[in-house]
């Protein structure tokens, strides 16, 4: 009888609930201080996750969670890239 793999969990900076890791977005502050969008979840650097709905990005720029949580100030361009990447993988 084989064991069940667990399923890695994350919290959404946005709405704050857990869900499973592949449901969510990661974007990441890499070593050089770029930030962008992670989509294989492995790159190096500070991330957070955030749920692919509007509502959640929105809520994450409005109350600079985002910033808090990538330990760094984000520029509205670098705003703007960000809405564009993840609402087109909703």
């Amino acid at each position: 009888m084989r064991k069940q793999r667990r399923v890695p969990q994350r919290t959404c900076i946005g709405c704050r609930t857990v869900r499973p890791k592949r449901d969510l977005v990661r974007i990441v502050r890499t070593p050089q201080g770029v930030i962008q969008l992670d989509v294989t979840g492995k790159q190096s650097g500070r991330g957070a996750y955030i749920c692919p709905s509007r509502a959640c990005i929105e809520q994450a720029f409005k109350r600079k969670l985002l910033e808090k949580a990538l330990e760094t100030s984000i520029d509205t361009e670098t705003i703007e890239r960000l809405r564009g990447e993840v609402a087109k993988l909703q």
